[in-house]
């Protein structure tokens, strides 16, 4: 079970309906799950690697090296390691929380800082440079990397120090900016992000092979994981789409120059066309699990083996989730009233990648993150729609600045807050959506899922006067 505490999650609301849209994630998320996906995908033969329908020849290859980072990289390096067992020399895996039920014996693993860098994540970082200083050619390095690893793998140019880049990422962060900008910025004061990496790699004359996950909006679903992906990017081991123009844009076009470090804002605009990140990496050979629409895809297809109707409504989510919450009550609502634009009852999955803008001006009362605003924005009006839940999550397992995955709010929630003097709005205003949904029990936690695909969103409309 992914859901960590779901006997507290069913013991109030409404049972049935929070039952279904917990067995619908459980199963979409044991779908994308890492580990499984990877050990499908790589093994040893006698003397020959296979990733895919691509083969590799073991008695040309002096070492093998696996280095990863983002909040899937548990599973992924876990997965790469037991596939190779003694061929792997050794593994570097940068993580964001290490589960004890993780098992590496070849694979030092290290915690770095999300959402922001931090010395721990930068020492970690030098570690990995260090140990791709040592490899030439004949050695092959195979990079496992899924979101998150912006931050985790802290390695910022020089004069720019990591509590700079901190810095910069929380104003980038709270400043309502969309990911694709916050990644121009950080990729182009990086050593290691926005392909240099893979640079790094392919410089010292060794092959590489990465794996990726991508969580970014947009991306198409995947095929045959076992073909290469010609149009791998992003990442540190991917080609960079973005540049030092998107870079400056994103800060000036936000009015940020007050408020980043001066010795970002020097490198920015100092940077010549040689501070480019790389935007192709002939020599690379490139593996996508998953992306978002997979993700949307499980959940349809879960819900449908349950026996429910279920429909993809975006995976294009983004703005303020307080607001994209508001929406899918009033999307329910519709539904459940009058049929449109589907028929009650059914599932309604969407995904995205939502944010909350932290003004400077309002107080912070508490912590959240974007799954749990949006869960409370839904729980403001759900009470219009009987028997109607959503379960909102960041499908890594931690959402924002706490331990929750994100919130299950049904058609009581409001009520039961009230009932026990927990104002939801107060609690937006302030960014407490977390202690706000501990409090009436609708907080999801999960830990690591093994995929890490931005926000995945279940609702379930019953017809009126129905149940699940």
């Amino acid at each position: 079970m992914k859901v960590r505490n779901a006997d507290r999650l069913l013991a109030r609301g409404d049972e049935a309906a929070r039952s279904l849209v917990l067995a619908i994630a459980e199963g979409a998320l044991a779908l994308v799950d890492a580990y499984p996906r990877i050990r499908g995908l790589v093994r040893v033969d006698g003397d020959t690697l296979h990733v895919g329908h691509r083969e590799w020849n073991l008695d040309a290859i002096r070492n093998i090296y696996l280095v990863g980072a983002g909040k899937a990289c548990n599973a992924m390096a876990m997965a790469v390691e037991h596939a190779l067992g003694d061929r792997l020399t050794r593994g570097l895996a940068v993580v964001k929380i290490a589960e004890s039920d993780d098992h590496f014996v070849r694979t030092d693993v290290r915690v770095g800082g999300h959402p922001l860098p931090d010395r721990a994540g930068h020492d970690a970082t030098q570690e990995m440079l260090d140990l791709i200083d040592g490899t030439g050619p004949g050695d092959l390095v195979i990079a496992v990397i899924s979101g998150g690893s912006s931050a985790l793998m802290s390695a910022p140019i020089e004069p720019i120090t990591v509590d700079d880049e901190a810095q910069a990422t929380e104003v980038l962060l709270t400043s309502g900016l969309g990911i694709a900008e916050i990644n121009a910025v950080r990729r182009h004061i990086s050593r290691t992000n926005g392909g240099r990496l893979a640079q790094r790699i392919l410089a010292r004359g060794a092959d590489l092979i990465g794996i990726g996950i991508s969580d970014a909006v947009g991306r198409s679903a995947t095929g045959d994981i076992g073909e290469p992906d010609a149009f791998y990017t992003g990442t540190p081991i991917g080609p960079d789409p973005t540049t030092l123009a998107d870079a400056r844009a994103a800060i000036d076009g936000h009015g940020l120059r007050g408020r980043m470090p001066r010795s970002i804002l020097d490198f920015l605009d100092a940077a010549g066309p040689e501070r480019e990140t790389p935007t192709e990496l002939p020599g690379a050979t490139y593996f996508l699990l998953n992306t978002l629409p997979d993700l949307a895809a499980a959940a349809v297809d879960t819900a449908r083996a349950l026996g429910v109707e279920a429909h993809v409504l975006t995976t294009y989510l983004e703005g303020e989730s307080r607001d994209a919450g508001a929406f899918l009550a009033a999307l329910a609502r519709e539904v459940q009233t009058t049929g449109r634009p589907f028929a009650a009852p059914c599932v309604v999955v969407s995904g995205g990648e939502t944010v909350t803008q932290l003004r400077p001006e309002a107080p912070i009362t508490g912590h959240g993150g974007p799954s749990q605003e949006l869960a409370v924005g839904f729980a403001l009006s759900a009470h219009r729609v009987p028997g109607a839940a959503l379960y909102a999550m960041d499908s890594e397992g931690t959402d924002g600045t706490t331990p929750a995955a994100g919130g299950l709010t049904d058609s009581t929630s409001a009520a039961r807050a009230a009932d026990i003097g927990v104002d939801l709005r107060a609690a937006l205003r302030g960014h407490a959506s977390y202690e706000a949904l501990s409090a009436i029990g609708d907080v999801v936690v999960t830990g690591n899922t093994g995929t890490n695909l931005c926000d995945l969103n279940i609702l379930y409309i019953p017809a009126l006067g129905g149940s699940a």
